[in-house]
């Protein structure tokens, strides 16, 4: 079986966290485990900040916070760049 990629999408349920979430899913891949955190469960906060996420929406690949997510938003070029879209 496969390694799957773990990603980790951190929404706060706002419009560009709605956005973002949209961007990521349709550029994931197969072999990607996208899975949307809501940040208002507290355990899933103390796990955003361990990641060093500062604002939402961010996104960790395999444990990673993507550059695109330590303050400048998503951008697809950096997600892609961490391993979105492509098997682990």
């Amino acid at each position: 079986m496969a390694t799957k990629r773990k990603v980790e999408v951190f929404s706060a349920g706002c419009s560009a966290c709605e956005e973002a979430i949209t961007l990521i899913k349709s550029i994931a891949c197969p072999s990607c485990e996208v899975s949307v955190l809501d940040m208002r469960d507290m355990d899933i906060v103390k796990r955003a900040k361990a990641l060093g996420v500062r604002s939402v929406p961010a996104v960790a690949i395999d444990g990673q916070l993507a550059s695109c997510c330590a303050g400048r938003g998503v951008d697809e070029a950096s997600l892609r760049l961490a391993g979105l879209g492509r098997a682990a």
